[in-house]
């Protein structure tokens, strides 16, 4: 329980200081999958042993060997994200809709010739084009009554000790500028007081995040005697984020003379774009049975930013007249760096001939890895929580895929594993996925609808726990659904 309190203690004092960023973004920026094509999306991501597909190239890129001609390809997407929130007993939802791009590709293959073709060397491919790696787009509208505590509870601790001037510019200096909060005596470490402190307000947050990680590809690939493929990628990925959050108090039972109202709102935009290197290779067993593996590095991002703007509102009677404060912090900018954790898979895949196939891929990143670092800030308490508080995670993904002619029937389902170590969190999620195929000699049409859930609590904000206060961090409960209507192009020359 100690372990629990003090890393929720981080969690929420990291998101309030001058340096915006925290093990949670870390996390955010860590966690991807690729959302390629319609055929690699719906079965199930368990790609790494077949080929032959442009997204492989950010899974095991030795499935570019496995291409015979040169190809296009591209994949628009539309997708809908629902959140339910279970907030004091209280279950709401909301969702958002997005159009988006889910690959754009192309490949060269080409026959090699004289004496590397005696060697055994058969054909040499390159690829690059763009794989969409993660979606962002969602919005949740959290609302309950506490009874317990109120933002101003956490916020009165804060500022205890401090003089007014002192006070922090983007938390408890907007709730003191708002008179929200106030020193109880005029001493020089004063004690600081707000009208809701017991709780007994309706609370209500709305969030509204969008934009994407996206990931350009450079790949090489060739096969040795068409038993052995091999095949690297260079990958830059991109990331654009947007967080835009409104949290509200009112008191709707009328128990404070003074309080009506508070607003926080938060505005934050994170941009940023690194490079990884991808190692791939798979056997041709036999006819029926093929193995792959991969080893993903660390991706390091050089240039992340974070641009953020605080603001604060209050509606209070004062004098029998209705006072309304307002005060916004200074905009916030701060440029860091983000090292993600290595990944290693390995898959296999079992082919009935022409007929069919099932696949199988496993999975491993240690999110205890990531580091977050800077030339001003060394991140210590935050690379310290990551080491300690998160762990390895083990993705398991199944695929299938049978042939009807010239269409084809495809399934999926995947289970990601949580990368938190001890209770503060769930994290951990499942995905089914279905599609459907029409391939010709010169082109083919691939659709699939996906479905991905995860659970995820979001702790609201601190306030103290011990001292003979029975308080207690509120949290609500989050169930995350993304479906995902995908439609792939593609055509062979």
């Amino acid at each position: 329980m100690k372990t629990r309190f003090y890393l929720i203690l981080t969690v929420l004092l990291a998101t309030l200081t001058l340096y915006s960023q925290n093990h949670e973004d870390a996390l955010r920026y860590s966690r991807t999958q690729p959302i390629g094509s319609a055929r690699y999306m719906a079965m199930g991501g368990a790609y790494g042993s077949i080929g032959a597909d442009f997204s492989a190239l950010s899974i095991n890129p030795a499935g570019i060997g496995m291409f015979r001609k040169s190809e296009f390809t591209l994949t628009p997407l539309i997708s809908f994200s629902e959140t339910e929130a279970t907030y004091f007993d209280q279950m709401l939802d909301d969702s958002k809709y997005n159009l988006g791009l889910g690959n754009i590709g192309f490949i060269y293959s080409s026959e090699l010739s004289g004496s590397s073709r005696d060697a055994g060397w058969q054909r040499i491919q390159f690829g690059f084009g763009y794989n969409r790696i993660n979606l962002f787009n969602n919005r949740v509208f959290i609302q309950g009554f506490n009874n317990n505590s109120s933002l101003m509870t956490g916020y009165a601790h804060m500022a205890d000790g401090n003089m007014p001037e002192n006070l922090d510019q983007f938390t408890t200096g907007l709730a003191y500028d708002t008179w929200l909060i106030w020193p109880m005596d005029d001493s020089v470490d004063p004690l600081y007081d707000t009208d809701a402190y017991f709780g007994n307000v309706m609370q209500q947050q709305t969030i509204t995040t969008s934009g994407s990680m996206s990931e350009m590809s450079f790949s090489v690939g060739s096969n040795y005697k068409d038993r052995l493929y091999i095949g690297a990628s260079i990958g830059i990925p991109y990331i654009r984020y947007n967080y835009e959050s409104e949290y509200k108090e009112t008191d709707p039972e009328n128990r404070y003379p003074e309080f009506v109202s508070l607003t926080r709102r938060e505005n934050i935009e994170t941009r940023g774009s690194g490079v990884n290197l991808k190692l791939g290779a798979i056997v041709r067993a036999s006819n029926w049975l093929r193995l792959g593996a991969a080893f993903h590095t660390p991706t390091f991002y050089s240039n992340m930013r974070d641009d953020w703007r605080y603001s604060m509102s209050s509606q209070l009677i004062l004098d029998n007249q209705q006072e309304n404060r307002s005060a916004e912090a200074p905009r916030g900018r701060f440029d860091y760096e983000l090292t993600t954790p290595l990944k290693a898979i390995g898959s296999a895949t079992v082919l009935f001939g022409k007929s069919g196939l099932v696949s199988a891929e496993y999975e491993f990143a240690d999110y205890s890895e990531i580091k977050l670092n800077s030339s001003s800030y060394k991140y210590v308490e935050e690379n310290r929580t990551m080491r300690d508080e998160y762990t390895a995670a083990h993705n398991i993904k199944f695929g299938t895929e049978w042939r009807l002619n010239d269409v084809y029937f495809r399934g999926g389902y995947a289970i990601f594993g949580s990368p938190y170590k001890s209770d503060i969190n769930d994290g951990s999620g499942d995905q089914l996925s279905l599609g459907l195929g029409l391939r010709q000699q010169d082109y083919y049409v691939d659709f699939a609808w996906v479905s991905t859930t995860f659970k995820e609590d979001r702790y609201m904000y601190w306030v103290p726990e011990g001292d003979g206060l029975d308080f207690f961090t509120p949290v609500a409960n989050q169930t995350f659904n993304r479906q995902l209507f995908m439609l792939t192009l593609g055509w062979r020359f």
